[in-house]
């Protein structure tokens, strides 16, 4: 039902709220009880100042008759039925709801957007769990030094009397341990606050890569530029600390400088508005690979691609080489991704352009586009097998909706929560409904 069709159901739930009955309300503004029940049932239009008058004798603004929820609330409520898997004929009330219970509304979409935060938590702390290496570090230093006190106790409750001299030395090596013991918890203590410095912790050159390129939005107009310097931005970086990220970085803007060569911005403008969303056509208008066209994409600016797109690369092996994640699709920090994602059935079929509409299950109702290729790097040499890298470039399906149905995937199958799935490799922390 339209929006705007939904005024009576608006004014029969204020009306209700005012505590007021269909026969004052109607006597106030001048009416017969019998029109307002049709009004209020959608059966008969209303404006102009009608309309003004039964918001007056109610107390609100006309628009908040006419308008109802806001679109964004509407929007929420929509994902959380398809999440639910209620059918398409109820998710289209939900406008219907909105306006006639607007509280009960706010409600439902708060929990659902409390749910989609709790979600993405749980996977940010999996992925820490999973690969922080300071975090390993810490935990493995705790074990050991817990199982050493452990010892020495056990040494010291046997029965019989020891030697002074060896049961001073296990004393003393109780004392050593407790306190090594107490300075990895308080350690590791003040790594999880987060209220500290943490935001300046990476930890390995990857994450150090994330953050160089996330705070620029993964756009960088001065390479825009023919023969702008890469190393100026890499050693002007506060977030590039090693060298081993410095190497990494420079090494992903010297491949950004090409494809922005190639494919100049103004250029990539026009193709775009000619040919639309379509990388196998820009390949095309620019004579260029595949793979150059999904990097170049990912890398437009919001006044070039209003609609963000991300962006996945991995080698041969299957590890994540670069993620660019975008709202609704989430992509692990580190391996162990799903093996569902075109971007690994490419590297199976090399030099063959995939395309798949997917969508994650525990995400909500998004529905995205997936293009994936997998191509040769480096110098191709005789009786040597090419090395191989994938590429996934995803972005949200204009409206939500697809004709066909989408192919329903994960991001790691520590988070997922889709059961019966072939292709899971450890049981979810979410299976019993977390």
């Amino acid at each position: 039902m339209a929006r705007e069709s939904l005024t009576g159901s608006r004014i029969r739930e204020r009306r209700s709220m005012a505590g007021l009955k269909q026969a004052d309300l109607a006597r106030q503004i001048g009416i017969s009880a019998s029109y307002l029940n049709l009004i209020e049932h959608n059966r008969r239009r209303i404006g102009g100042k009608l309309l003004v008058n039964i918001a007056q004798a109610l107390g609100v603004e006309p628009s908040m008759l006419t308008e109802g929820a806001e679109a964004t609330l509407i929007a929420t409520l929509r994902e959380a039925a398809a999440d639910a898997e209620i059918t398409a004929e109820e998710t289209d009330r939900a406008d219907e709801f909105a306006g006639r219970f607007p509280a009960w509304a706010e409600v439902l979409a708060g929990a659902h957007r409390r749910i989609a935060s709790l979600e993405r938590t749980v996977q940010i702390l999996s992925d820490r769990l999973t690969h922080d290496p300071h975090l390993a570090a810490s935990v493995h230093e705790l074990l050991s030094t817990a199982a050493a006190i452990r010892s020495t106790a056990s040494i010291l409750a046997e029965p019989g009397e020891l030697e002074r001299e060896w049961r001073d030395r296990f004393h003393r090596n109780l004392n050593e341990d407790s306190l090594r013991l107490a300075e990895s918890c308080k350690a590791l203590v003040d790594y999880l606050d987060e209220s500290g410095v943490a935001e300046e912790r990476r930890g390995v050159p990857q994450e150090e890569l994330e953050a160089f390129v996330a705070a620029s939005a993964y756009h960088y107009p001065a390479l825009e530029v023919a023969g702008a310097p890469v190393e100026a931005l890499v050693q002007d970086s506060r977030e590039l600390t090693t060298g081993a990220a410095r190497q990494i970085a420079t090494d992903m803007l010297t491949r950004y400088a090409a494809d922005a060569r190639r494919m100049p911005l103004d250029r990539m403008r026009e193709a775009l508005d000619r040919v639309g969303f379509a990388p196998l056509a820009l390949a095309e208008v620019f004579a260029t690979d595949l793979a150059s066209v999904l990097r170049r994409l990912a890398a437009m600016p919001g006044d070039v691609l209003p609609d963000p797109a991300g962006l996945v690369i991995c080698d041969g092996a299957g590890s994540l080489l670069f993620r660019k994640p975008v709202d609704g699709f989430a992509v692990p920090r580190f391996g162990a991704t799903c093996p569902l994602w075109p971007l690994f059935s490419a590297l199976a079929r090399p030099a063959a352009p995939l395309k798949r509409l997917l969508t994650q299950e525990g995400r909500g109702a998004a529905v995205f586009d997936a293009f994936a290729i997998s191509q040769p790097v480096g110098q191709r040499e005789f009786n040597r097998d090419p090395l191989y890298q994938a590429t996934m470039l995803v972005r949200r399906v204009p409206g939500g909706r697809a004709e066909t149905a989408p192919d329903p995937v994960g991001s790691t199958c520590r988070v997922c929560p889709r059961s019966g799935c072939p292709a899971r490799r450890e049981p979810s922390i979410l299976s019993e409904g977390f």
